[in-house]
């Protein structure tokens, strides 16, 4: 019986092609400061030995392949460096969700106004909706007037993005945080 071929995932190092993995007999070999040349990719090879650095294929589908010489390892590490911090710049926006009856009385309406006065200082997003259960849809205006004055009440705190729209059995409105 025979062995199923293996696969293997390519490393990070085989993102880009160094040194002898570069398998074209020309190049055209950039670096700073100086004008781009066309060369054999062995003289190219030995002349990134000489300077105890690696001949790094930069763009393979050109006509010939550009290459540069430079310290592989260093250029990897640089751009996880990189990497690393655009992810940290990233905010991730959070969307907190605070749901209403049709018949919400004043304290509870009080309540959960001032859990969305908390989420939106912190920067999150906030989806209030009313709820419609059974028959409670004959009260549609109740629940667009509940909204709205959630809305008015938190105007300080976020901006309506957008006005209460009735979806299903669902009544929903999105605020978000104001910028300082």
């Amino acid at each position: 019986m025979r062995k199923p071929r293996r696969t293997f995932k390519p490393r990070q190092e085989e993102l880009n092609r160094i040194n002898d993995r570069i398998r074209v007999p020309q190049i055209r070999l950039v670096g700073d400061g100086q004008e781009p040349r066309i060369m054999d990719t062995k003289d190219a090879i030995k002349l990134a030995d000489e300077q105890d650095l690696d001949l790094v294929e930069i763009s393979p589908k050109a006509k010939p392949p550009v290459c540069k010489i430079m310290d592989y390892k260093k250029f990897l590490y640089n751009q996880k460096k990189k990497e690393k911090e655009l992810k940290a710049k990233q905010s991730k926006v959070t969307i907190k969700e605070i749901r209403f009856g049709p018949n919400t009385e004043e304290h509870d309406f009080n309540f959960k106004l001032d859990h969305a006065k908390k989420f939106l200082k912190d920067g999150a997003k906030v989806k209030a909706f009313v709820f419609f259960r059974g028959r409670t849809i004959v009260f549609k205006d109740r629940g667009e007037i509940l909204l709205l004055r959630f809305a008015q009440e938190l105007s300080d705190y976020g901006t309506l993005e957008l006005m209460p729209k009735l979806e299903g059995k669902r009544m929903t409105i999105m605020i978000n945080p104001k910028k300082d």
